[in-house]
């Protein structure tokens, strides 16, 4: 058999190299460009044009500034909770409903399939959802951004597709053991899909941290509000005086050291989780992706 490539093939392996250089430095220049202005000086930043290729009189003036927000401390506090909590709730009922759909001999089976799928292309909306948070009485609680978002459809099918590409044998087999459902999901099914469990949950897990909307529609206190919704705040209000001292320093650190500082903060922790589990993420991906 003959090994050596083709013209053919060493051009489209070139583009491919170019393309996805390409796309890196798309996704890295801004990321860095952020980073190195947030260690900047703040009237260097107010100075500068262009693209930041260094930190500019390296300080981490924005940083202690942003140390100092008590509404920054707050929403990391609300954040972490909505995360870990919300996450954690969401997996437990992600694998229960998936575990139920993928087996065999489920009464409804197919009918609440479809009535689960049925909820991926339409729901009831802003209004019908804010209106069934304020009924049970969740408005103004850190729970009406956890309850009512408690299983994600998509994620639901790509689970019981991964848990549907399990023998049947070996469920059986610890059935006749004496082993319950629980035992079956928890020690069997859960462990054998862990990579589609992974990435499930860094799915969750993005999506609680980056959620700010709901929070805006249903939290009315500061205090209450995620990391996200106080980042819109300070980006988009522009609402950085409780971290600005008078003066034109003051001035200038409101205009774009803390906003980048502030980016910085509320991002970093959700990319230092991610390669943890991306060896798991195109893996559990492609499992789930499988036809059951």
């Amino acid at each position: 058999m003959n090994s050596k490539r083709t013209t053919g093939e060493h051009v489209f392996s070139l583009i491919n190299v170019l393309i996805t250089l390409a796309l890196t430095l798309c996704i890295v220049i801004p990321i860095m460009n952020i980073v190195f202005a947030s260690f900047s000086d703040p009237v260097e930043v107010m100075k500068h044009e262009g693209l930041f290729l260094r930190p500019v009189k390296f300080t981490t003036q924005a940083y202690q500034a942003v140390a100092k927000n008590p509404n920054i401390i707050s929403g990391y506090m609300n954040t972490i909770f909505i995360v870990v909590v919300g996450t954690s709730l969401n997996i437990v009922l992600t694998l229960i409903g998936a575990y139920v759909l993928s087996r065999k001999g489920v009464m409804f089976n197919k009918f609440l399939t479809l009535m689960i799928v049925f909820t991926l292309y339409f729901d009831g909306g802003t209004i019908p959802t804010y209106l069934l948070v304020q009924t049970i009485g969740l408005t103004n609680s850190r729970w009406s951004l956890i309850f009512p978002f408690a299983m994600n459809t998509f994620n639901l099918v790509v689970m019981r597709t991964a848990m549907a590409a399990i023998p049947d044998s070996l469920p059986e087999s610890a059935m006749m053991d004496g082993a319950g459902h629980a035992r079956i999901l928890f020690s069997i099914m859960a462990p054998l899909a862990k990579a589609t469990v992974a990435v499930i949950t860094l799915y969750y897990a993005v999506y609680h941290w980056n959620s700010w909307f709901w929070a805006m529609i249903f939290l009315h206190k500061k205090i209450q509000y995620p990391l996200q919704l106080i980042l819109r705040e300070i980006l988009i209000q522009d609402d950085t005086s409780i971290m600005t001292a008078g003066g034109a320093q003051g001035l200038a650190m409101a205009s774009d050291t803390i906003k980048y500082a502030t980016i910085v903060v509320a991002t970093l922790p959700i990319l230092v989780v991610y390669p943890f589990l991306q060896k798991y993420f195109v893996k559990g991906v492609m499992v789930g992706a499988v036809k059951g």
